[in-house]
């Protein structure tokens, strides 16, 4: 048997057991994890629960898995971009396509492999064997800040910061058509407050809710640049406009920033979940166009404030300058 460790955050808070679990743990099938809680493998705050037995946030899951069912995590020797490290945690400059911690289909290339073999040992453990030294993550497909913690003491420090929403967080992205000055108001600024919740036709996704399902999530919206529409002003013609913002997060909702900018008609340029029926106009831009460029936190032994920047990928860059703007942030 191998026991994994989890703590359960904000985003399972209020799911039933099982699927908390699927959720924190996606290789493992719901079936799969019912058996375990059923046949007493599963506590929960050092109880046997139900399979239906709500969760709620901070507490603790440990499961017995049989040790055939627990995919060996190997070390890789992958590249990183490295913003800052010192002995307690490591900020990563995530490349576009790269799986944060493993799951099913993705043992490999992924950021946990390439940190386990820059790390070595020296990673926290709180969130088991899959996901050593993680306290949050952003998608495949979105670049940028990732920090990663050394130690269970750092790991805890940075978790309560994400908690109470103390962390900051600054996201590029570029929206499909033009964001009216009626909505942002003459300093191009406003704030999106709408509650997030599981997509009740699809699991797989999020959706804006009405209270008192989803949880708390807001938003706030500063426009950069925009590109209206033309069939004549740029080499390419475009008939839908696009408009480059920057997005701080006050909460930390699983696609939150994609969720909210869909919700009121401008999804992120590329998003195929959350995007409708839009397509891309560029070449290879196949993805959320978002980029996770400033993280700043309260260092967990220092007690300094530490921010760091991610520059803009290339890709980024390269379709600013093909929008007409200029890319430096």
């Amino acid at each position: 048997m191998h026991e994994l460790h989890f703590t359960i955050t904000e985003d399972e808070d209020g799911e039933r057991l099982d699927s908390a679990l699927h959720i924190l743990v996606p290789e493992f099938s719901r079936s799969f994890l019912q058996k375990l809680i059923k046949g007493g493998s599963i506590s929960l705050n050092g109880n046997s629960p139900k399979v239906s037995t709500p969760v709620r946030e901070s507490d603790e899951v440990i499961l017995n898995v049989p040790d055939s069912t627990v995919p060996d995590i190997v070390p890789e020797n992958i590249p990183l971009d490295i913003l800052y490290e010192d002995d307690d945690v490591l900020v990563i400059n995530k490349p576009k396509n790269m799986v944060v911690h493993p799951a099913a289909g993705h043992y490999s290339g992924t950021l946990v492999n390439a940190v386990m073999y820059h790390c070595g040992s020296s990673l926290s453990g709180i969130n088991g064997v899959m996901r050593p030294g993680i306290v949050h993550r952003i998608d495949k497909d979105t670049t940028g800040s990732v920090i990663i913690c050394k130690n269970d003491i750092s790991h805890r420090s940075i978790a309560a910061q994400l908690k109470e929403h103390s962390i900051v967080r600054r996201y590029y992205a570029i929206v499909y058509g033009v964001l009216d000055d009626r909505l942002t108001g003459s300093d191009d600024e406003f704030v999106i407050n709408k509650r997030i919740g599981r997509d009740k036709n699809d699991r797989r996704k999020m959706a804006v809710v009405n209270a008192p399902d989803g949880k708390e999530a807001i938003t706030h919206v500063k426009v950069i640049e925009r590109f209206p529409a033309s069939n004549s002003g740029s080499p390419h013609g475009f008939r839908e406009g696009f408009t480059y913002i920057e997005c701080r997060l006050e909460t930390g909702r699983t696609h939150q920033i994609r969720v909210h900018m869909a919700s009121i008609g401008h999804p992120i340029l590329g998003d195929r979940v959350y995007g409708g029926c839009r397509k891309s106009p560029f070449a290879g831009i196949d993805s959320q166009v978002l980029h996770a460029g400033v993280l700043g936190f309260i260092h967990p032994v220092t007690g300094k404030y530490i921010e760091t920047v991610a520059p803009l990928p290339d890709y980024f860059k390269e379709l600013l300058g093909k929008l007409g703007i200029k890319g430096d942030n």
